[in-house]
C-alpha cells in the first residue's frame, strides 16, 4: 500500500490525529485542498483535556508558552455584572492546567505542522480527495492528479465533508436563525482585562475573548435586524452596538471581520467500513464554552491509538468499534447542551429577553456562589469530565473510580501523568502492588507504576492498593479494587490485547480485515 493511514483535512483534527499515529510508527499520509493553513484565527480555546493530550506528545509547555492563559470568565447583564468565576481556582489539583488557554486556530495550525515536520510527515497542500472505494479490504482514493491505496481512510476534512458526502451519510441538525459577526479588533475600556466575557441584553449578546497583545481581543455577536436583508457585504457598520456601548467597549481598529451562521448537526454515523469521520466532519455545534475544536482533537486521540493497535496486530479489528459510540454519544450531548444554552442566548420576544436579562442572571450568579457548580462548570469546561463508563472497553469500579473514568490526576514529582506520555497502556497501583500482579504484567509486557499512597489519592477517588488499567489515552479501562492479576488477564483476553507483538508475525498482520 500506498500509506497505512491517509488524513484527509489539516485541521488541528487532522494535524493531531496524523502526529499520534506518526509518534506510534504508523506510516500516514495528510492531504489538504487548500495551498496553506490558516490565515485567521478561528477557534480560539485550548481547553485544560486537549493540554493534556499535548502533553502526552511531549509539547504541551511550549504551546502554553506561545498561548495566552486567562483564568476568569465573566457573566453580565444589561452592562452589570452578574457572576465571576476563578477558573485556576476551580482546576486546581484537577489538571496540570487548571486553566484556558487562548491560542488562535491559524498560530495553532501552524505549530502542529511544525511538530509533524519533526516526524517528517509534510502536509501535501494543493491535494484534494476526489472520490474513493473499498477494495479488497483496503480503500484506493483517487486524488487530484493521482490514486493512494491505504488501510484507512480518516475524513477531518471539515463541516462540508467530501469524505461523509462520498460514504453518504446524514448530517442531521439545524441552523440558527440569526447572523453572527466574529471580529478581532484593537480596542480599549474596562474589559481589556485578559478575561473572558460574555454579556446578554433583551435583544443582543456578545463575547469578548483576550487575545495575545494589549487591547487586542476577539468579540462575537449578533449582525443588527435587517442588515442581512440589505445587502450581501456586510461589515462593522452592520453590528448591534448597543451592548458593546454598555460594556464601554471602544473598538479602534477592526483587524479581521466574518459573519456566520452556526449550525448544530452530529452525522447519522462516525465510521462506515475503514473509513472514518472525525471533528467537524462529524459534528458541528454553537461557539458556546470553545469546545468545536477541542472535540475535533479528541476524537483523532481516541481514534489513533486503536488504528495503531490494529495496524500493528496488537488488537483485533473490533476494538475500532467502540470508537463511534465513546465519541458520538459525546458530540450528541454536546449539542444538545449548547443548544439549549445558545437558545437562551438568542431567543427572541419580550418574555424571554426578560428572563434572560433579569431572572437568569440572579440565579446564575446564586449557583455559581456554590463550590459544586463551580467544580462541575470546570470539569465540563475543560473536558476532564469526558467518560466512556458504557463502551465496551470499560469494566469495573475502584474507589469513586470507574472503568471508562478519565484517569484523575494526582500533583506528585513526577506525577501519575508522566507515565501517559508513552502513548501505550499501562498498569497504575496507588500503594503496593502484589507479586502475583507485577508477574502478570511483566509476563504481559505490560508496564506497571506503582505510586505512594496519599491523602490526594484518596480524594481524587483512588483506592488503596487497588490496580487502574489505563488506556493509551488516558482513560481507565479496567478499575479493580481486589488487584486480581486473573481479572486482568481475562480483560486482556476477551478483547483480544496484546503488548508484545508474536514472533515471526507476517505482513499481512499489519493490513488486517476490518
Amino acid at each position: 500500500m500506498d500509506t497505512e493511514v491517509l488524513v484527509v483535512g489539516a485541521g488541528p483534527t487532522g494535524l493531531v490525529l496524523a502526529l499520534w499515529l506518526a509518534r506510534l510508527g504508523i506510516q500516514v499520509r495528510i492531504i489538504d485542498k487548500t495551498a496553506g493553513p490558516g490565515s485567521t484565527s478561528r477557534a480560539l480555546a485550548v481547553q485544560a483535556r486537549t493540554l493534556e493530550f499535548y502533553r502526552q506528545l511531549g509539547f504541551a509547555d511550549e504551546l502554553v508558552e506561545a498561548g495566552l492563559v486567562f483564568s476568569a470568565a465573566n457573566l453580565w447583564a444589561r452592562g452589570r455584572r452578574a457572576a465571576h468565576v476563578e477558573l485556576g481556582r476551580l482546576g486546581a489539583g484537577k489538571s496540570p492546567f487548571p486553566y484556558g488557554l487562548i491560542y488562535p486556530q491559524d498560530e495553532h495550525e501552524r505549530f502542529l505542522i511544525e511538530r509533524l515536520k519533526e516526524l517528517d510527515v509534510p502536509v501535501e497542500r494543493m491535494t484534494e480527495l476526489i472520490d474513493f472505494e473499498e477494495v479488497d479490504g483496503r480503500i484506493v482514493a483517487r486524488l487530484q492528479g493521482s490514486t493512494c491505496e491505504t488501510a484507512c481512510l480518516a475524513g477531518c476534512d471539515g463541516a462540508r465533508s467530501t469524505v461523509r458526502e462520498k460514504l453518504g451519510i446524514s448530517f442531521p441538525g439545524g441552523t440558527y436563525e440569526h447572523l453572527f459577526y466574529v471580529a478581532d479588533v484593537d480596542a480599549s475600556g474596562p474589559l481589556m482585562d485578559r478575561e473572558l466575557h460574555v454579556s446578554i441584553d433583551e435583544s443582543d449578546f456578545a463575547a469578548v475573548f483576550p487575545l495575545k497583545g494589549e487591547g487586542r481581543v476577539r468579540l462575537i455577536g449578533t449582525i443588527r435586524p435587517g442588515a442581512e436583508k440589505e445587502g450581501e457585504h456586510l461589515g462593522w457598520e452592520d453590528v448591534g452596538k448597543n451592548v458593546l456601548q454598555r460594556l464601554r467597549i471602544d473598538v479602534r481598529r477592526v483587524n479581521w471581520f466574518s459573519t456566520y451562521h452556526v449550525h448544530h448537526r452530529v452525522a447519522a454515523r462516525f465510521r462506515q467500513g475503514r473509513a472514518f469521520l472525525l471533528g467537524d466532519a462529524a459534528h458541528i455545534h454553537s461557539p458556546v464554552g470553545g469546545q468545536g475544536m477541542n472535540t475535533g482533537i479528541g476524537d483523532a486521540v481516541n481514534l489513533a491509538w486503536k488504528l495503531a493497535a490494529v495496524l500493528r496486530g496488537r488488537a483485533p479489528e473490533r476494538i475500532l468499534h467502540s470508537y463511534e459510540p465513546e465519541r458520538i454519544g459525546f458530540a450528541r450531548r454536546l449539542i444538545g447542551t449548547t443548544d439549549r444554552v445558545f437558545q437562551f442566548i438568542t431567543r427572541s420576544g419580550r418574555l424571554a429577553a426578560r428572563v434572560r436579562v433579569h431572572v437568569a442572571p440572579r440565579v446564575i450568579s446564586a449557583l455559581f456562589r456554590l463550590p459544586s457548580v463551580r467544580r462541575f462548570m470546570f470539569r465540563t469546561v475543560s473536558q476532564t469530565a469526558i467518560e466512556y463508563r458504557g463502551s465496551d472497553l470499560s469494566e469495573g469500579r475502584a474507589g469513586g473510580i470507574r472503568g471508562g473514568d478519565r484517569l484523575p490526576w494526582l500533583r506528585s514529582e513526577p506525577d501519575n501523568f508522566t507515565p501517559l506520555q508513552s502513548l501505550d497502556w499501562q498498569m497504575q497501583v496507588h500503594g503496593a502492588a502484589t507479586r502475583e500482579l507485577a508477574a502478570s504484567c511483566a509476563s504481559r509486557g505490560l508496564r506497571l507504576h506503582v505510586f505512594p499512597w496519599s491523602r490526594s489519592a484518596a480524594g481524587a477517588g483512588f483506592a488503596l492498593d487497588a490496580s487502574y488499567l489505563v488506556r493509551p489515552d488516558g482513560h481507565v479501562a479496567l478499575a479493580d479494587p481486589l488487584q486480581s492479576p486473573a481479572r486482568l488477564e481475562r480483560y486482556l483476553d476477551a478483547r483480544g490485547i496484546r503488548f508484545i507483538a508474536a514472533p515471526g508475525r507476517t505482513s499481512e498482520a499489519l493490513h488486517p480485515r476490518m
